[in-house]
C-alpha cells in the first residue's frame, strides 16, 4: 500500500491560487499507486457482488418491476434531498404525487420532485446515450429547474469559483476548494475519459471511485451531492449490474453523514482511497441486502391482499385488484384520486376506499373533514418504517369506520 508523501498526494494537490487561497487539483483515475484490496475490502466485495447480484435476480421474479422500482425512486429522491437539508418526508412527497394534499413546504417537495424527474430522465437517456458530460449537464439542467439554486446555472458547468464550508463561510475558512474552473474542465474531461476505459477494475470499485472525484471536482455551482448519488445509480444500470434501479445509497450516506464526508476528505487530503472504497462497499452490501430483503416482504404482502381482495369483492374482484395494484405507484390516495383512475363515479370510488378501509388494507389519514387522504399502511410501513408509524390515523377514532361513506370530500 502506498505511505508516505507519495500517498497524501495521490489523490491531488493543494495549488495556491493568485487570490490567496489553496485551491484542490485532483489527479486523473485510477489512482496512482493502485487500490489495494486488503482482506476486509476483500470480503467486502465478495458480499457487495453477491448482495447485489440477488437484488438483481429478484426484479426478475418481480410480477411488474415498474410496481417496486416507483416507491424507491421517491424514497431515494427524498433521502438524497434531506441529505442537502431539505424538509419533505415520503409521506409529504407521495401526498402531493397523490394531489391529495396541499403541502406545507412546496419549494422543498418541487426539489425532490426535480430529483425523481432527472432520475427518470438520466435512465431514459441512457438507452440511447452513453454517460457523458452532456448527459450530466442535461440531467443537471432537470434537476435544478424552477427550485432553489434555479438561477446558478442549470445544466452548464459553473464558471467561478466555489467553495464547500459551514453557513456563512468564506473561501478563506471554507472546509474545502474544487478546482478552478479551468482546472475543473480539465479534471472533467479526465473523468469522462474514466468513465469510458477499459478497466481490471472490478465495477463496484470504479463506480466509488468516480462517486468520490465527482463530488471532489464539484463542477456544478449547486446540486454536486444530489447529482453525485444520482451517478451511482446510473451507473449501476448503464454497467447492466442492475436491470432496474433498486438500489440507492442515500439511506447509507444519511445515516453516516459524517463518516462520509470525512472519508471523502481523507481522500483528498491522505490519498486514503481504501478507507472510502470499503465504506462504499459496505453501503453497497448493506443496501442491497436491506432492498431485497424488503422486496421479499413486498411479494408476500401482495400475495396476502391479494388474497384478502378476492375475498372481499367478490363481484368486482377485477376492479378491486386494479386499484390494489395503484397503491404499488400511488400508496397514498383520495376518493377522487380513486374515480379517475378507475372512471368510476365518485360514489363508486367512495365504496371501494371505504371497503378497502374496512378490511385493513388502507387507512384513514387524519387532518380534514374534506380531501381525506388514505395510506397503503402495511406497503408504506415497509418502505418508510418509523415515519409511517409516526402518522395518525382516523381509525384510531371511535367509530371511523361507520362514517366513512357519508362524509364528503
Amino acid at each position: 500500500m502506498a505511505s508516505g508523501n507519495n500517498k497524501e498526494q495521490r489523490a491531488g494537490q493543494y495549488i495556491k491560487q493568485l487570490a490567496g487561497y489553496k485551491a484542490f487539483i485532483p489527479k486523473p483515475l485510477p489512482p496512482e499507486p493502485p487500490i489495494q484490496l486488503d482482506k476486509e475490502a476483500l470480503q467486502l466485495l465478495s458480499l457487495a457482488d453477491i448482495a447485489l447480484g440477488r437484488l438483481d435476480g429478484l426484479s426478475e421474479i418481480l410480477p411488474n418491476p415498474e410496481l417496486f422500482v416507483s416507491i424507491y425512486v421517491n424514497k431515494e429522491a427524498v433521502l438524497s434531498s434531506q441529505i442537502e437539508g431539505t424538509q419533505a418526508s415520503l409521506i409529504d412527497v407521495l401526498a402531493f404525487e397523490s394531489d391529495a394534499a396541499e403541502p406545507e413546504n412546496p419549494q422543498d417537495i418541487e426539489e425532490v420532485v426535480n430529483y425523481i424527474a432527472a432520475l427518470k430522465y438520466g435512465l431514459m437517456r441512457l438507452e440511447t446515450l452513453p454517460l457523458s458530460l452532456r448527459l450530466l449537464r442535461e440531467i443537471h439542467g432537470e434537476l435544478m429547474k424552477g427550485v432553489r439554486g434555479a438561477e446558478r446555472s442549470p445544466g452548464e458547468f459553473r464558471t467561478s469559483q466555489n467553495w464547500i464550508g459551514g453557513l456563512g463561510s468564506s473561501i478563506e475558512t471554507a472546509r474545502f476548494v474544487p478546482p478552478p474552473p479551468v482546472d475543473m474542465q480539465n479534471a472533467l474531461g479526465e473523468l469522462e475519459l474514466f468513465l469510458h476505459q477499459e478497466t481490471e477494475l472490478p465495477i463496484l470499485l470504479k463506480i466509488g471511485l468516480v462517486h468520490a472525484q465527482f463530488e471532489t471536482i464539484h463542477p456544478f455551482l449547486d446540486g454536486n451531492g444530489r447529482m453525485g448519488r444520482l451517478l451511482i445509480t446510473f451507473l449501476l444500470c448503464q454497467q447492466k449490474v442492475l436491470r432496474q434501479p433498486l438500489l440507492y445509497l442515500s439511506y447509507y450516506f444519511k445515516l453516516n453523514k459524517q463518516e462520509y464526508y470525512s472519508l471523502l476528505q481523507n481522500v483528498r487530503d491522505q490519498g486514503d482511497w481504501e478507507s472510502w472504497i470499503k465504506f462504499f462497499l459496505r453501503g453497497i452490501y448493506e443496501v442491497s441486502h436491506e432492498a431485497a430483503e424488503n422486496a421479499r416482504k413486498i411479494l408476500r404482502l401482495r400475495e396476502q391482499h391479494r388474497a384478502l381482495v378476492a375475498q372481499s369483492f367478490p363481484r368486482s374482484s377485477g376492479l378491486a385488484m386494479n386499484v390494489l395494484e395503484f397503491l404499488y405507484t400511488r400508496p397514498i390516495v383520495s376518493v377522487k384520486g380513486i374515480s379517475v383512475y378507475t372512471k368510476q363515479a365518485y360514489a363508486n370510488a367512495n365504496q371501494l376506499v371505504a371497503r378497502f378501509t374496512e378490511i385493513g388494507i388502507l387507512r384513514e389519514m387524519t387532518n380534514r373533514g374534506r380531501n381525506r387522504r388514505f395510506m397503503y399502511f402495511d406497503y408504506l410501513q415497509i418502505i418508510a418504517g418509523d415515519e409511517v408509524a409516526s402518522v395518525e390515523y382516523a381509525s384510531e377514532r371511535d367509530g371511523s369506520h361507520e362514517t366513512t361513506n357519508s362524509l364528503k370530500e
